[in-house]
This record gives C-alpha cells, sequence and structure tokens, in this order.
C-alpha cells in the first residue's frame, strides 16, 4: 500500500479524546489530525513523539490530516509504527492476492466487510470453486512493552471476544476460521497475547484455538511512503 501523496512530519502535541490529536508540524504550524484509532495506544501517544500525517483535501472531511506512523525507540534504535486501523483490512487483502499469505492462498473469491454470525461483519471472506469458506478476522496490533515483542490486546476488548466466538462457530458449521495479527511495527521479532492486560480474550483465545479456528501473525515494514506485509513471525502463546 502506498501513501497517495507524501506524508508531512510533525510532532504530536497529544492525543485525547480516542479520535484526535493535535500535531505540531515541521512548518511550525499547530494543527488537529484524525486519529482513526480506537484503542488506548499503550505507548504510542508519548507527547514530542515524530509522527506522519497524511493530508485529504476533500471539503467534505472536518479535518484534512489524518496521523499515519509514529516514531518510536524502545533501546534498539528507532522503527516506525502504524497507527491507523482502517489500513489493516485492505493490507491483508493484498498480502492474500500477492501471495504472502500463503496459508490463505488457492481461493478463487475474495468478499470484505460480509455480515456472518450473530450480528457480525467479517473482514474477509475467501470462498472456493467447491463451496469452501475461510472467514477471516484481522487485528492490527502495534502494542509492544519488551523489545521484540509485539502483543494484542492494548485494551480490554470484549468486540475481540465476540469474534473468536464467531469464528469457532463457523468451524462447528463445517467451514475454515483464521485470525491474522498484523504487525504494524518494523520491531517485531515475535507475538503474544497480552493476558495481563485482558485475561477474558486470553482465555477466548485458548477455547477457539481448541475449537479449530487458525492464527497466523505477520508483520509489515513501514516507510513514509508506504505500508506493506513482508513475512510471518513466531507466535509465542
Amino acid at each position: 500500500m502506498q501513501f497517495p501523496s507524501p506524508l508531512i512530519r510533525g510532532k504530536l502535541i497529544k492525543r485525547y479524546k480516542r479520535f484526535l490529536a493535535d500535531v505540531k508540524l515541521d512548518s511550525g504550524e499547530e494543527i488537529t489530525a484524525h486519529c482513526a484509532n480506537p484503542g488506548s495506544m499503550l505507548g504510542l501517544k508519548e507527547p514530542g513523539s515524530r509522527v506522519w500525517l497524511s493530508q485529504n483535501d476533500n471539503p467534505k472531511r472536518k479535518l484534512k490530516y489524518s496521523w499515519e506512523l509514529l516514531e518510536v525507540d524502545l533501546g534498539e534504535g528507532p522503527t516506525l509504527v502504524g497507527i491507523n486501523t482502517s489500513h489493516p483490512n485492505a493490507l491483508v487483502a493484498d498480502a492474500i492476492h500477492s501471495g504472502v499469505i500463503k496459508e490463505l492462498s488457492g481461493y478463487r473469491a475474495l468478499r470484505r466487510e460480509v455480515k456472518y454470525g450473530v450480528n457480525s461483519r467479517i473482514d474477509i471472506l475467501l470462498e472456493n470453486i467447491d463451496l469452501s469458506r475461510c472467514y477471516v478476522e484481522i487485528k492490527n496490533v502495534h502494542l509492544m512493552r519488551n523489545p521484540g515483542l509485539a502483543e494484542f490486546p492494548d485494551s480490554v476488548t470484549s468486540r475481540g471476544k465476540k469474534h473468536l466466538i464467531e469464528l469457532s462457530n463457523m468451524v462447528a458449521a463445517g467451514h475454515r476460521a483464521v485470525m491474522v495479527y498484523l504487525v504494524q511495527r518494523g520491531d517485531a521479532k515475535e507475538f503474544s497475547l497480552a493476558r495481563d492486560i485482558d485475561p477474558a480474550y486470553g482465555d477466548a483465545f485458548d477455547e477457539a484455538a481448541h475449537a479449530g479456528v487458525e492464527a497466523f501473525v505477520y508483520m509489515c515494514e513501514l516507510s513514509p511512503e508506504g505500508i506493506e506485509v513482508t513475512r510471518k513471525i513466531p507466535f509465542s502463546g
């Protein structure tokens, strides 16, 4: 995924009300940007952090800037983190089409945001000529508390627990169901569930895995020019 125009650099003043961030651009101008991230963004909202924004001059938009990237350093050198949670579904879809996610290759059709279960929408539905289906739920990952170890979730997520139950139900109905954890940061070496942050999610994951739900973790390479899914990393539990 390439950004349609060059990103604009600045420094974070504050993130607030979940979806807003005040930023001082390198030009000296102070602006308010849309923060497309409903999570806690634990460790990713320190004032003074270097950030990159995209710009959209559509007059119908209330805010013409969107926060895309953040630079962090956990002691092993600076790295970029993608904080825009509207990107992972498209990134994973592109990675499936290009064959990067080999576990999800071989399907003839890919649809996004398809209704299923109890008032839910699956991120990606893969279908084959023999009518077999694969339900793919995608979770954005950017939490890192220890160098190299990416974690999910960064806050309690009842919605995430619901998705695991829905996937388990699809397996029980004879379909394939897959969790894809997409790590939007360049310093990840492995992935684990943040069971101390949300024990109920960890328990729900264990139950889903026992029911036959599969899970894969892929990471991204990020730059101010774009974001690309590159490779699989280990899931340590």
